[in-house]
């Protein structure tokens, strides 16, 4: 347990003493957000042509935002740049606002969902898509 509190430790030493060249609202900050925001309502426009389930158009969504995010950290951790918690919290918050924005706009345009007809003892059930 021990080492993986130094390794942890360690690990997070170059990213707090950065932390002073890295301020909450950096222009780095603004693209990090926006740039989740784009992929994770593009991921969602995606999940929600694949799925009919609103939550796995969510989750879609989500996993590209975050995921291009925390690959991006990941990166930054392995020297190819300068690792930041806040970058995440920033991509956090862009994919969040992204699947919002994206939801909302799927609830007013999206056609409700037909009910089936009854004819006789048998459901008869039509759904067109263009």
């Amino acid at each position: 347990m021990r080492r993986w509190l130094a390794a942890l430790l360690f690990l997070l030493a170059p990213a707090s003493a950065a932390a002073e060249g890295d301020p909450w609202w950096g222009k780095d900050k603004a693209l990090h957000f926006g740039a989740s925001a784009v992929l994770a309502s593009g991921g969602y426009a995606v999940g929600a042509l694949l799925w009919e389930e609103p939550g796995a158009a969510l989750a879609s969504g989500a996993a590209l935002g975050l995921g291009a995010g925390v690959a991006k950290e990941l990166l930054d951790l392995a020297g190819m740049g300068h690792p930041s918690w806040k970058d995440l919290a920033w991509d956090v918050a862009g994919t969040g606002a992204g699947l919002l924005v994206a939801w909302t706009i799927h609830q007013l345009v999206a056609p409700p969902p037909l009910e089936p007809v009854v004819v006789g003892a048998r459901s008869l059930s039509l759904r067109l898509s263009f």
